[in-house]
């Protein structure tokens, strides 16, 4: 889906192992993201998918993050950290922002997903950035989606992107655990998932992360059971994302899609 000006829509999404480091915000990744994304404004219509409000919170006020209060008020601490430390960074490129919450709550009901659209719709109108993270202050664990992958998915599919971009802390999707085995290959194009990797039990390697490989392949999954695809690609060097999406070249990462065969 595209608003007037025919650009292409995409969605990216960044984790809390590409936003954080040492229980604070990773101030020049976030600075490389925030570059990134203005070059990708020229070409696409952007809606920006955020972790890191938990982590950012933890650098003012030492929680236990398991624990479910706990983690709301890190939340609830970080999120005006996190939103300030991106309004500074994308005021350099006179880029505005929005915050958006959403829980699974907001896909279930056609009037809530409705008017998420609409929000993000004019946002994108007035060339204005949306920023959407969960909601994981005032909602119940049954409202969550519980990842950013799954939310980022819903997003992507709901307001018609095209593609949707995770930025992780590996290059892509491997044959094999990367980190355990060093001859592991890298998946440049899968065009289907098996319901053995949809169930993968890896673990996220940040504390704050609460994804993984497996929340990453069910994002793929479900973008391209609609239809859509899904690039997983670096967020520590952007160049591989930067390649695909702005030069077109297929380098270091992995595209999921049903429109090509897989290689």
């Amino acid at each position: 889906m595209s608003i007037e000006n025919n650009k292409q829509r995409i969605v990216i999404k960044v984790g809390s192992a590409v936003l954080t480091e040492n229980n604070q915000i990773a101030k020049e990744r976030m600075r490389n993201l925030v570059q990134f994304i203005a070059e990708l404004s020229n070409l696409y219509d952007v809606v920006l998918v955020t972790s890191g409000a938990v982590a950012a919170g933890y650098s003012a006020l030492k929680l236990d993050k398991r624990k479910q209060i706990g983690k709301k008020a890190l939340a609830a601490a970080g999120q005006p950290i996190l939103m300030t430390s991106y309004k500074k960074k994308f005021d350099v490129y006179k880029i505005d922002t929005a915050q958006i919450l959403l829980t699974e709550d907001d896909f279930d009901s056609r009037k809530r997903t409705h008017m998420f659209q609409e929000i993000i719709n004019a946002h994108l109108e007035n060339d204005i950035l949306p920023i959407v993270n969960e909601n994981d202050i005032t909602s119940t664990p049954e409202q969550l989606f519980g990842d950013n992958d799954q939310l980022s998915a819903s997003v992507a599919i709901a307001i018609g992107a095209d593609i949707l971009v995770i930025l992780s802390d590996i290059n892509g999707y491997y044959d094999s655990n990367p980190k355990k085995k060093y001859d592991a290959k890298l998946r440049k194009i899968v065009n289907k998932l098996t319901a053995e990797e949809l169930e993968d039990a890896s673990t996220p390697n940040n504390e704050f992360a609460t994804g993984g490989i497996v929340t990453k392949l069910l994002a793929a999954n479900l973008m391209m059971k609609k239809g859509r695809e899904m690039l997983l690609c670096n967020g520590f060097d952007l160049s591989a994302a930067s390649d695909y999406l702005i030069k077109g070249e297929h380098t270091e990462c992995t595209l999921f899609t049903t429109k090509v065969p897989e290689i």
